[in-house]
């Protein structure tokens, strides 16, 4: 595609949920018209504190939830009133997931826990399990392979996640708070990992209640009641 099309633009989205039932019912404006351009290549952190809308609208962007208007454009594609299975199959293809909670199979290998993505795609397993050693590897897990996650370090945990999310060669990276579990010795060396990804043209989004943590990214947007508060260059960034 071409470097200078966003690969992600939402346009005044909105987002609301019908709370209670019947005569007691009501509705809570989530997202009050967000719209917002992500370029490729770039490491994108969305700020603010809970309530702030700042999950709602990853869910958006990773294809989890859809708005309730509004357009979403993904890699160049109108994505706005796309069905549940669409949905799916480009949420498995072009996007990978690092959360909080790492959200690994607990009696499963880092190995089988990093091919999980293409198995679903279909991928023959000598493939999968090639792909999965090379992510492996590339996070610095060549000697955890073989080991549970009960065997692992939380730091560790996430490199697994991280490596999950690199399997599939996707467009876009989210991370929603991918240091909150960890030590702060785990956490700058998964905020490493983070910029060398961005560094090799990996565009990422991190989500985050912190704005310390937001500061590893070269740009921050800050939302605030459903609403973009700011959105600027870091200016305090270092690759």
């Amino acid at each position: 595609m071409n470097s200078n099309q966003p690969i992600i633009q939402l346009k005044n989205i909105q987002k609301s949920y019908v709370m209670g039932e019947g005569e007691r019912s009501f509705t809570t404006q989530v997202l009050q018209g967000v719209s917002l351009d992500i370029r490729q290549g770039e490491f994108v952190a969305i700020v603010g504190q809970s309530g702030s809308g700042k999950s709602t609208l990853m869910h958006i962007l990773g294809f989890l939830d859809t708005a309730t208007t509004g357009t979403y454009t993904f890699d160049n594609r109108d994505v706005t009133n796309y069905d549940e299975d669409e949905l799916a199959d480009i949420r498995s293809r072009k996007v990978g997931f690092v959360f909080q909670a790492f959200n690994l199979l607990p009696r499963t290998t880092a190995l089988d826990n990093v091919r999980l993505p293409l198995i679903y795609q279909g991928v023959g397993l000598g493939e999968q399990k090639k792909r999965a050693e090379e992510a492996l590897i590339r996070v610095g897990l060549e000697t955890r392979m073989e080991h549970k996650p009960n065997e692992l370090s939380g730091g560790q945990q996430q490199r697994v996640a991280v490596a999950r999310a690199l399997i599939a060669n996707p467009l876009l990276i989210l991370a929603d708070e991918p240091t909150g579990n960890l030590d702060s010795k785990s956490a700058d060396e998964i905020i490493a990992l983070f910029k060398n990804l961005n560094a090799e043209g990996r565009t990422i989004v991190l989500v985050t209640h912190s704005n310390e943590v937001a500061q590893i990214a070269k740009r921050i947007v800050t939302i605030k009641d459903g609403k973009i508060l700011s959105d600027h260059i870091n200016e305090s960034w270092k690759s």
